[in-house]
């Protein structure tokens, strides 16, 4: 049964986050709870242990790129619904297939803009000057242009990959 709602849940937030750059929280909320219900009706308390800690797993791994401006809270909060859904274990290779392939993504998206060379040139400038003012520094102004895309595409792809690792 989770799988069926994680599966419906991420194409959902997949097709919003493509169509709108939005993943709504009507979506997510109902899907969260009925996560942490179906854990606990199959695990009892293990199964609300299982689910609160893939919750916060979920939230953890994207914390400091939220605060930072790098993705919404959509994509928060739909990492933390995944983790809730289907646990700690599968919320961690999620997170981390996500962040990989998140990285893959903009990788071909700087390629294909012709903007990898300036991008790395500016990554190491920055390293440069953090190390020069031993860490006063560690941050600098670029030139303030950014790329984006719908990041629920990389998160679908870690999902996409934990389960046919974990399969």
């Amino acid at each position: 049964m989770n799988d069926l709602l994680l599966i419906v849940t991420i194409f959902i937030c997949l097709i919003t986050d493509i169509k709108n750059q939005k993943i709504y929280n009507n979506v997510l909320f109902p899907a969260l709870i009925t996560g942490i219900v179906i854990n606990i009706v199959n695990g009892g308390l293990i199964g609300l242990k299982e689910s609160l800690l893939g919750f916060i797993i979920g939230i953890v791994f994207l914390l400091i790129p939220f605060i930072y401006g790098g993705i919404g809270g959509g994509d928060v909060k739909l990492l933390a619904t995944i983790g809730a859904i289907k646990g700690y274990s599968f919320a961690l290779y999620s997170c981390v297939l996500t962040g990989i392939s998140g990285g893959l993504i903009a990788l071909i998206i700087l390629i294909y803009n012709g903007k990898l060379i300036k991008t790395f040139s500016a990554i190491l400038k920055g390293f440069y000057i953090m190390l020069i003012t031993k860490f006063k520094v560690i941050s600098f102004e670029g030139d303030g242009e950014k790329i984006m895309f719908p990041f629920g595409i990389a998160i679908t792809m870690g999902v996409a990959i934990t389960y046919a690792m974990l399969w």
